[in-house]
């Protein structure tokens, strides 16, 4: 698992902590990297795949669906620590819901469809609650 930070957010999580993170959320064989950006770079990740002009706070790009599962996930920082500020919730547990919520995607989980967004949900609060962080759907 390869960590890359693309900006120099002070306030963005070591490696080791991102690492555990997304280790905690592994149910599949992944071969994944991390990578921390600024707006500029999420923004035009999420215009160029998703269609979407703004930046966004976590993208997962899964390649082939062979094993090991190949990916990587793609965290805002700038927008993280907004949404952290605005929710009141700590910037770690934060950070920790999306990197858990992006590795999900990489294998497979997904949120389109009220059942499939209620299993992703539990399966994120049993992980984070495990990891000591609060709940983030309570």
């Amino acid at each position: 698992m390869q960590v890359q930070y693309a900006t120099a957010d002070p306030h963005a999580p070591p490696a080791r902590a991102l690492r555990r993170w997304a280790e905690a959320a592994l149910t599949d064989d992944v071969a994944v990297t991390l990578r921390i950006v600024g707006a500029r770079e999420a923004r035009r990740l999420n215009l160029q795949f998703r269609d979407r002009d703004y930046a966004t706070n976590v993208l997962t790009f899964v390649y082939g669906a062979h094993r090991p599962l190949e990916g990587d996930i793609v965290l805002c920082a700038p927008v993280v620590r907004a949404e952290s500020r605005r929710t009141q919730r700590g910037l770690e547990a934060h950070y920790a819901h999306l990197v858990v919520h992006g590795m999900l995607h990489l294998q497979g989980f997904d949120h389109e469809r009220p059942l499939e967004a209620e299993l992703m949900e539990l399966v994120e609060s049993e992980i984070l609650t495990r990891l000591g962080y609060p709940d983030p759907y309570a």
